[in-house]
């Protein structure tokens, strides 16, 4: 069907297509009130990377690392842990853990809990003990055994504290805190907002009742509801967003009605972006939370070509319908193809096997796609019937009489020697930008949750724990397989030994522990706590008599035994260096005796969605690259406009890869993305330019005279879109949630990269690749 044939379908049914859309908006809304968080364990992790696979193999056996810890803190100045008030304090919040929930709390308490009971520790839990060697042989009991209150009483749990070994791990090693660790249900379907809600109940509940204490938690199902929490402040963006947009466009149109009809499309577009998303079946997380901002922001980008061209139409003498009708068939081309190629762009990041990431994939190509609709189709009709003001008329024929003197000196690109210098300055900032980039780091580049800021609650949080207690909150776990009821061998023990002090002398690295700890400590228990007898003996029957002390430690089926590595951090190359050295040492020592598998814990999860990071970055920016380039060429029929729209997105995503690398900003689940969105946002710039530029040429004009006629027209557009979509992504950097901020500037920059690579390279690299004559009919 030609272009002229959609045209006369459309506006021949204009009526009809507004009550179409309007009903389709309707219910598109409904569906709004429906959509919920949607954010699993499962979705925010690599479920195909071996390390993964490995871990929910064992998922029965082993937490998958979405375990809670809440510390219970003695205010300085305030004593410490050995008073009764703060016992008992600690006893209720831990019976009050016992049923925590994250569904909404009633008067009568939680409707049911998502905990391990059984596998919850604290000092009032009975499977926290303490043991000790006398003459008669082994002695122990439960922590608070002999505790009443009385100073003897707190006498005799201090020593009992002193004899568990929990020092350091669940008791600070300044005794001014504990910890309640908490482990969540495998295979809950946890709803992480309403559990953080629930947690932070307890944290308000419990340091009013005790003004002498406070609550410090952290963990998995914690971050994340911090993440859903800061990131649904993004609305107040959203809404900003709208604000600076409108009040831009009216500064730029002089026209109230032609203002609010953008807005309102562009806001339609989001309602049937979200609302198409809630009928598939997804939800938001804090990673598609910013997809709703993308939708608006091409919509406008779009939008202001649509309306620029029917003010230009209307300057020329068209009336309404006319106008529209021009705008419309002039820009068909040109705006669907540019969202075809976005839309193709954003679905190229489905190669990343990271559910969070796909989801962002399709939501922000359907939204892209669906724009198709609310800004070539709505967008036109209704400036049909939208008379623009006189004065804005009035201000468009003043525009076309004087061409401002920026757009004569940006024509001048077209000419050899400004061509020539501006490709040159390109190639220098390519090169330099190169080589900073080579620097960039995979994964997150700061302790603690780099998602959110280093001044966040939760981030402070995690700074108590660390500081105050021997073990570190990232723990790499790996996870060593042995034949049914042989893990309490000789052979499986002292493989394990040896991975654990291999581990141990690898840089980043605190301490590792293991049922090997455990047996060595008790061995020596056996022989009157003589530290000589502190090693494994060559005796099975002995080692297995010595495990069945430490049940925790290992299976049921006594064929699996985990080593907890804790580190100093989770940073790129701290992971790197551990996991090679387990993959080294398996290679090497893997038997029937003992399989070495990574990984579970944080940092094992960490650690394989760094390695798909990785793996996936390079051929997620080529199939990008490959997309636009083939859609570019079917649109022009020809190398030469690609090379010229093109090379400016290159230059683009090599400058961003640098300023990550500046900033100190890894490549990781939230950063990556930002790359391939950077490249479908901005080509619409040079496929607008070009069309335009292309199509003076057609008429006879020369190179420069074609693109100062296109600045005059479309240029204008161009840059105000891209300035004005700056701002508004701009407004993320205000986020509470870091990564948000961090593609809030890092898009900043590609966007206003892409305009100004459009507006000056594309003249630039045209004087040396396209002729007029190439155009000539």
């Amino acid at each position: 069907m030609t272009i002229s044939k959609i045209e006369n379908l459309i506006f021949g049914a204009r009526k009809a297509i507004i009550a179409i859309f309007a009903i389709i908006t309707v219910l598109m809304v409904w569906q709004l009130t429906g959509i919920k968080a949607d954010t699993s364990l499962e979705k925010m992790v690599p479920m195909g990377h071996p390390y993964i696979q490995n871990l929910f193999k064992h998922k029965d056996e082993l937490s998958l690392g979405n375990d809670i810890k809440i510390a219970v803190a003695v205010k300085e100045g305030k004593g410490d842990i050995f008073s009764p008030a703060y016992l008992e304090t600690l006893k209720s919040l831990t019976d009050e853990s016992f049923y925590l929930s994250d569904q909404k709390t009633k008067e009568e308490g939680a409707e049911h809990s998502i905990v391990d009971r059984s596998k919850l520790k604290s000092l009032w839990t009975p499977n926290v003990r303490w043991s000790e060697v006398t003459k008669d042989g082994f002695q122990g009991g439960e922590v608070t055994q002999g505790y009443d209150g009385t100073p003897e009483g707190i006498e005799a749990l201090r020593s009992n504290i002193l004899r568990s070994g929990q020092v350091g791990r669940l008791v600070a090693d300044d005794f001014k805190s504990t910890i309640i660790q908490i482990p969540l249900l495998d295979g809950e379907k946890i709803d992480y907002k309403q559990l953080s809600q629930n947690l932070e109940i307890l944290r308000d509940k419990y340091q009013q009742q005790n003004p002498d204490v406070e609550i410090h938690i952290v963990g998995f199902a914690k971050k994340v509801g911090d993440l859903i929490d800061g990131g649904t402040k993004i609305a107040l963006f959203f809404l900003a967003a709208i604000f600076i947009t409108f009040a831009l466009l009216l500064w730029e149109f002089h026209d109230l009605k032609s203002a609010f009809v953008v807005v309102l499309c562009s806001i339609i577009a989001v309602i049937w972006q979200v609302g198409a998303v809630k009928l598939l079946g997804f939800g938001l997380d804090p990673y598609s939370m910013l997809v709703p901002f993308l939708v608006f922001a091409i919509a406008v980008s779009h939008s202001v070509q649509v309306v620029n061209a029917v003010g230009l139409e209307t300057a020329g003498g068209a009336n309404g319908e006319q106008a529209a009708r021009h705008a419309f068939s002039s820009l068909f081309k040109a705006g669907t193809m540019g969202i075809l190629m976005e839309a193709a762009g954003f679905l190229t990041m489905l190669v990343i096997s990271i559910d969070v990431i796909r989801a962002l994939a399709i939501s922000a190509s359907l939204g892209t796609a669906l724009i198709a609709l609310t800004n070539f189709v709505l967008l036109p009709v209704l400036m049909s019937y939208v008379r623009i003001s006189d004065r804005a008329v009035s201000k468009l024929q003043e525009k076309r009489r004087h061409v401002p003197r920026i757009w004569t000196l940006t024509a001048k690109m077209a000419d050899k020697a400004p061509a020539t210098i501006g490709i040159a300055i390109a190639a220098v900032i390519l090169a330099v930008s190169f080589a900073v980039a080579q620097h960039v780091k995979i994964g997150d580049l700061d302790r603690g949750a780099p998602e959110l800021r280093q001044d966040s609650r939760y981030n402070q949080d995690d700074k108590f724990i660390t500081s105050h207690y021997s073990i570190s909150a990232d723990v790499l776990v790996v996870m060593v397989e042995t034949q049914s009821q042989m893990c309490s061998t000789y052979a499986a023990l002292e493989a394990v030994d040896r991975l654990q002090w291999t581990l141990e002398n690898v840089p980043g690295v605190q301490s590792a522990q293991s049922l090997v700890t455990a047996v060595k400590r008790i061995q020596a228990g056996f022989n009157e706590g003589s530290l000589k007898w502190s090693t494994l003996v060559s005796d099975d029957a002995v080692l297995n008599e010595t495990a069945r002390n430490v049940p925790e430690l290992y299976n049921g089926e006594c064929s699996l035994i985990p080593v907890f590595v804790f580190l100093d951090d989770h940073k790129a190359e701290t992971l790197e260096r551990v996991t090679s050295a387990v993959e080294a040492f398996a290679k090497e020592n893997d038997s029937a005796d003992a399989k070495f598998l990574l990984a579970s814990g944080n940092a094992g999860i960490e650690a394989a969605t760094n390695d798909v990071i990785a793996a996936s970055k390079t051929p997620m920016l080529l199939l990008v690259y490959g997309v636009v380039i083939v859609l570019c060429f079917v649109a022009f029929r020809s190398w030469r406009p690609v090379v010229c729209i093109i090379l400016p997105l290159v230059l683009t995503s090599i400058l961003c890869e640098a300023l990550m690398t500046v900033l100190g900003i890894g490549i990781k689940v939230a950063t990556l993305p930002v790359i391939a969105l950077g490249v479908g946002i901005g080509v619409d710039y040079g496929v607008y330019i070009y069309s335009k530029f292309e199509k003076y040429m057609q008429d006879g004009l020369s190179l420069k005279d074609a693109y100062l006629a296109t600045l005059t027209s479309t240029g204008r557009a161009v840059l105000f879109t891209g300035v004005t979509l700056a701002i508004g992504v701009l407004t993320w950097v205000f986020s509470p949630i870091k990564f948000q901020a961090d593609m809030g500037l890092l898009l900043t920059v590609m966007l206003l990269w892409n305009m100004l690579g459009a507006l000056i390279l594309i003249p630039a690299l045209a004087h040396y690749f396209v002729k007029p004559e190439h155009y000539r009919k």
